[in-house]
């Protein structure tokens, strides 16, 4: 693959930019796979990256129902932070954000990382004691977290509103300056492409129908539109659909499946320099390179797997932006979307083995999966190469939902879900 540099954009432009190579080829399914990941979202591609880099596992097929990244990575709301409370859960987290950092040089591939900050808006007395809480639980795990004044947040973020009038007043805000946001498509090209680099194959418009297993109940390849595909090991990192490959497997998933809604204003000046998340009124909120608002919601109180959502949920999540921002009250609205996310109970991911024999699973993320996308995808990778976990994701096993170890990240979440 040839690699992206200011002389090879130079030289193509000389050129009409008619000498760039196919970013991924789109193979057919070879009979035979060491693994075979389900899911062409950004764990799964990344998994897969990781697998041939790390571990030398270049025999490998992803493979998508759809489109590459036409799940959820392309329909969440690009932000990235690691101030989750647990230690389990800032170890994960944490490990994603020093990943996030490099990302871009490490694939060759700009993924337009931001690190513009992202603040915690604290509204009550109970905020205020939560974010501490979180800020010096997580300096404890050494993740960066800062409290700052109403006025000091105010500073970080002009357009916020302060005003003691308001019907939840900011009493103060928790800060991570090093959080932020990265292009959602970018992570998923750039994985696929240096993936593909390293001889994996990626899959496009190959469902999964089934998950075939041995007579002693091995795993022994997929069923899918496109044929059946051998494989020694299959992950499956599906998103809102996990539950439904895995109950193909005969393993009953502790997941429910809820649309997550998002939308995007028209496009405006730089006007909002960082990230702005309020549980408590609900609603985050950033801008991108484009100049477009882009606002999140919390997830539909009904199990779906629709991508429309309702729109009672999108006026709720608008009518808390222009309490906390009045001088958006005027902006129009261009478009929304809506993601299936995979909630486990104890709002924290599965990233584990599982009782049948060569198959793993990456679920559960919630609202949290795109912050940690490099972190999770290297960390899965470890455990499908090694048949063990990696330190940093063994207590996020499947088993914790029988021995009562959970790691409850309901409150960090920020979201309502």
């Amino acid at each position: 693959m040839r690699k992206y540099s200011v002389f090879a954009v130079a030289r193509e432009a000389m050129r009409g930019h008619k000498g760039w190579p196919q970013q991924w080829t789109s193979p057919e399914p070879k009979k035979n796979y060491d693994v075979v990941i389900v899911g062409a979202g950004g764990h799964g591609l990344g998994t897969a990256y990781y697998l041939a880099k790390e571990h030398g596992i270049t025999n490998v097929a992803v493979v998508e129902k759809g489109w590459l990244g036409g799940g959820n990575t392309g329909r969440n709301t690009t932000i990235i932070r690691s101030n989750y409370l647990y230690d389990e859960s800032a170890a994960l987290y944490n490990h994603a954000m020093k990943m996030w950092d490099g990302l871009s040089q490490d694939l060759n591939y700009n993924v337009m990382y931001s690190a513009r900050g992202v603040m915690m808006l604290a509204h009550n007395v109970h905020d205020v004691q939560g974010a501490q809480r979180h800020i010096h639980a997580n300096r404890l795990n050494g993740v960066q977290n800062e409290w700052l004044t109403p006025e000091q947040a105010k500073a970080y973020c002009p357009p916020l509103n302060i005003s003691a009038a308001a019907r939840y007043p900011v009493m103060g805000a928790a800060l991570q300056r090093c959080g932020g946001t990265a292009r959602h498509d970018a992570v998923a090209w750039g994985y696929a492409r240096a993936a593909a680099d390293r001889g994996v194959d990626v899959i496009q418009n190959c469902a999964v129908t089934g998950v075939r297993r041995s007579a002693d109940g091995v795993v022994e390849g997929v069923e899918t539109t496109r044929g059946f595909i051998g494989a020694k090991k299959v992950g499956v990192v599906a998103a809102g659909h996990s539950s439904v490959i895995m109950e193909m497997a005969g393993v009953r998933m502790p997941l429910e499946s809820y649309p997550l809604q998002a939308l995007v204003s028209e496009p405006v000046k730089p006007v909002f320099p960082c990230v702005v998340m309020s549980n408590t009124v609900h609603a985050y909120i950033s801008q991108s390179d484009k100049g477009e608002l882009v606002i999140g919601a919390g997830t539909d109180q009904y199990t779906s797997y629709s991508q429309t959502g309702g729109l009672h949920i999108l006026t709720h999540t608008l009518d808390a932006i222009c309490e906390m921002f009045p001088i958006f009250s005027r902006m129009k609205m261009l478009r929304s979307w809506g993601g299936i996310v995979d909630v486990t109970p104890d709002r924290s991911p599965i990233l584990a083995k599982t009782p049948v024999g060569g198959l793993y699973v990456n679920c559960g993320w919630g609202t949290g999966g795109f912050k940690a996308t490099p972190g999770s995808a290297h960390v899965f990778a470890h455990t499908i190469a090694n048949d063990a976990p990696h330190a940093i994701n063994a207590g996020f096993t499947l088993e914790r939902f029988q021995t009562g170890r959970l790691i409850d990240e309901a409150a960090a979440a920020a979201v309502a879900h």
